[in-house]
């Protein structure tokens, strides 16, 4: 497997060339360049051989978006909802839905998940979404916004309310009812294809919902987010290593007082906090992909720790990063400023770092109480 893993950074090297900055400005990721990454498999390429897949396992596939992540976010972002919508369906679905969505997805077509709503963003539970039974069908009705790779979709995983719990749905992007309205000018990640999804009278076969429906919310979101989680940590672990890169250039061939500006020691200082943070970063995405390749009951609680981490330590690496090439990186163009604005919004995505935060809290507390029941 190791093998693959190198043809697969191989091919997306060589189809992302010095292409990230010329997306970033346009908004988008040619759409033949994201159906070969989607043929390849390696949009969602931990999806087993037996439904097409490449059957890495997460640490094999988290350097890969590492390596991706360095390169450009917009395109990491698109392999984060792919392997979010692969492991939903997965994890939800029945053999036969297994069967029929994940081979689509391993030979050339994309997802994405909507979760979030104008008033249900941290708080899921107060979704709007209404997925209801009718007949031999099932119809969506609902609005989904800032849904990453949406605009480059095939095929969209739904989460919404039914019969007093909630569900998830595939729902084909062509379908009557479904309407898809970029988002303008996002912060980061430009390329990504956020968009916000209307969904109106959406009619689909019963089969279109996955197993598991009318389970509680909690444990649905749950399942998802736990990729997107430790696929986001991976891409920051990118971010960092790209803005290391680009202040070790800058600090060895930039003189100033005679001297390279590494050896000034307040510019050596973060220097040494980039690499710290790449390291730190890099552990807890490899503690977290150990527990989640070894199904450990930590999986959940690592996953959470590791996009926590990471997600921190790229903001902050990326703002020292600019800090470090000052004029030199201040230009949207540049890798490190455009790292600046896309790892702002990792602290966001799939739980913010506030949620994070209480997620870990609640662990230690909830120790605490069995500690003291003993």
């Amino acid at each position: 497997m190791a093998d693959r893993s190198l043809e697969l950074r191989a091919l997306a090297g060589e189809l992302i060339g010095d292409q990230p900055d010329a997306w970033d400005r346009a908004g988008a990721i040619p759409e033949d360049l994201v159906r070969k990454l989607a043929e390849a498999g390696a949009l969602c390429a931990e999806v087993p051989a037996r439904y097409g897949g490449l059957g890495l396992s997460s640490a094999e596939s988290g350097e890969f978006t590492a390596y991706v992540g360095s390169r450009c976010s917009s395109l990491r972002s698109l392999m984060t909802s792919q392997g979010m919508a692969a492991w939903t369906i997965q994890r939800l679905g029945d053999r036969g839905q297994r069967t029929e969505f994940l081979p689509r997805l391993t030979s050339g077509a994309v997802a994405a998940v909507g979760f979030s709503e104008t008033g249900a963003g941290s708080d899921l539970s107060t979704m709007d979404t209404e997925i209801r039974s009718d007949g031999d069908s099932v119809v969506v009705d609902g609005h989904k916004v800032w849904v990453t790779a949406a605009d480059y979709a095939d095929l969209l995983v739904v989460f919404g309310r039914y019969e007093g719990g909630a569900a998830a749905a595939v729902v084909p992007a062509t379908t009557p009812g479904v309407h898809v309205e970029r988002v303008p000018e996002p912060m980061g990640c430009r390329a990504a294809g956020h968009a916000n999804i209307r969904l109106d009278g959406v009619r689909l076969p019963a089969a279109n919902l996955l197993g598991g429906a009318g389970q509680s919310t909690a444990m649905l979101v749950t399942t998802a987010l736990a990729y997107g989680r430790i696929s986001v940590a991976w891409g920051c672990v990118g971010i960092l290593r790209a803005c290391l890169a680009e202040v070790r250039g800058h600090a060895v061939s930039r003189e100033q007082f005679g001297k390279p500006l590494g050896e000034h020691q307040l510019v050596a200082r973060h220097v040494a906090e980039l690499l710290v943070a790449e390291q730190s970063a890099t552990r807890a995405c490899e503690h977290a992909s150990r527990r989640w390749d070894e199904r450990s009951p930590e999986m959940v609680l690592a996953t959470v720790l590791a996009k926590y981490v990471s997600s921190r330590q790229a903001a902050d690496g990326a703002a020292s990063a600019v800090q470090v090439l000052a004029s030199a990186g201040a230009r949207d163009s540049h890798p490190v400023a455009r790292a600046y604005r896309d790892a702002k919004l990792m602290e966001i995505i799939e739980g913010s770092n506030e949620i994070c935060q209480l997620i870990l809290s609640e662990h230690v507390l909830a120790g605490a109480k069995q500690e003291e029941d003993r």
